[in-house]
């Protein structure tokens, strides 16, 4: 399915998920590490320096239009990101070093 284009400048729908134009970056992604870090525009592009601030502006602006959906698009990928963790056991090595403190 080819991506469709939004009212953003940057911002294409890709199988329905907002992703930045020309790359692979998705929207929440971004979004993600702006919340979990505190990170501004500058420092986004500072990590990302393929994106540019417009690109990364019109990221920000597809959130605050659409926060309620990429919250809940965060908050199910943290709890599969839990539900991985927890069923994963640690690896041998990691049970060797524990016991030995």
């Amino acid at each position: 399915m080819p991506s469709v284009g939004t009212k953003y400048e940057h911002i294409v729908l890709d199988n329905g998920v907002p992703i930045v134009s020309g790359t692979t970056m998705k929207v929440v992604e971004l979004v993600a590490e702006k919340v979990a870090y505190g990170w501004s525009p500058e420092e986004l592009h500072f990590q990302h320096p393929y994106l540019t601030l417009g690109q990364i502006h019109s990221a920000l602006a597809y959130y605050w239009d659409h926060a309620a959906a990429l919250e809940h698009d965060m908050e199910l990928r943290l709890h599969f990101a839990e539900k991985v963790k927890q069923s994963n056991r640690p690896s041998p090595l990691v049970a060797k070093l524990k016991s030995k403190g």
